[in-house]
């Protein structure tokens, strides 16, 4: 594990593949905790297990409260990368569907109904290059639902390089 930047209110590190952003035993909270001596980490957002990416962890209750309060009112910027199998119709567009989150199943599914724990997901993706039947894209999340890049891009055949579960 990197890290970027310290400081007495935030780090920022990156978060290696396989390994829980959450507050688990083992989980990137608990590394930086051990890394550190500092038992006040705390997680203000998410990355999927299966992915690494840079991450901000809050060092103080104060901290977590501004960077939660920036993430609610999108003055957080996130940007994503991805390779695909395939290569998207358009150039630059943006996904709209409606998620329902299988608990029991730990996955998400694009459904085409309105209904009980289903959410609307939208994303903004930009073709930055293709090279044979791959894609890297740029991507934008205009929503932040569990999986939702993964379960958007694979409903349209484009599933992301190394993702097993969708």
């Amino acid at each position: 594990m990197e890290l970027i930047h310290v400081d007495r209110d935030i780090v920022v590190c990156i978060k290696p593949p396989r390994i829980v952003s959450t507050d688990e035993t083992g989980g990137l909270p608990d590394l930086i905790r051990e890394a550190l001596k500092d038992p006040n980490i705390r997680t203000v957002h998410r990355l999927d297990r299966v992915v690494s990416g840079l991450m901000v962890l809050a060092r103080t209750r104060k901290a977590a409260s501004e960077l939660s309060r920036q993430i609610r009112s999108d003055e957080f910027e996130k940007e994503y990368l991805a390779v695909l199998h395939g290569v998207p119709e358009k150039a630059e567009d943006t996904l709209r569907d409606l998620l329902l989150r299988n608990k029991l199943e730990r996955k998400t599914y694009v459904v085409t109904q309105p209904g009980k724990d289903v959410q609307e997901a939208v994303l903004n993706y930009r073709l930055l290059a293709r090279a044979e039947n791959l894609s890297k894209v740029q991507i934008e999340l205009v929503t932040g639902r569990t999986h939702q890049i993964r379960t958007q891009f694979s409903s349209r055949a484009l599933p992301l390089v190394g993702d097993r579960k969708y």
